[in-house]
């Protein structure tokens, strides 16, 4: 499984992880909603479980994904500041660019 995180992201990301009240947690992807052939997702800052499978960045954010959802591999995490500033979880191995 794999994980993308754009420098935008990981700049917001490494800000929330640094906080003294999540030290040992990492970042968790999750599903919020699937229909179809997409996904929706959420994210969280949380511990790994045994369903659980921790992916490194190349950005040095260990990221916490679900070992048997496929909507999970290969997702993408941005940060955007316009139109509206906030995170932006899409998919693009599975057809999810973030249009809906």
């Amino acid at each position: 499984m794999n994980c993308k995180i754009t420098r935008n992201a990981a700049k917001i990301l490494k800000l929330e992880l640094d906080k003294p009240e999540n030290e040992g947690k990492k970042l968790r992807v999750y599903v919020t909603h699937a229909h179809g052939d997409h996904a929706h997702y959420g994210l969280a800052v949380d511990e790994p479980t045994d369903k659980d499978v921790v992916v490194s960045t190349d950005k040095d954010i260990d990221v916490i994904l679900e070992k048997d959802n496929d909507f999970l591999d290969g997702v993408r995490i941005d940060y955007f500041y316009v139109p509206e500033e906030g995170f932006a979880v899409t998919n693009p191995s599975k057809g999810n660019n973030g249009e809906h």
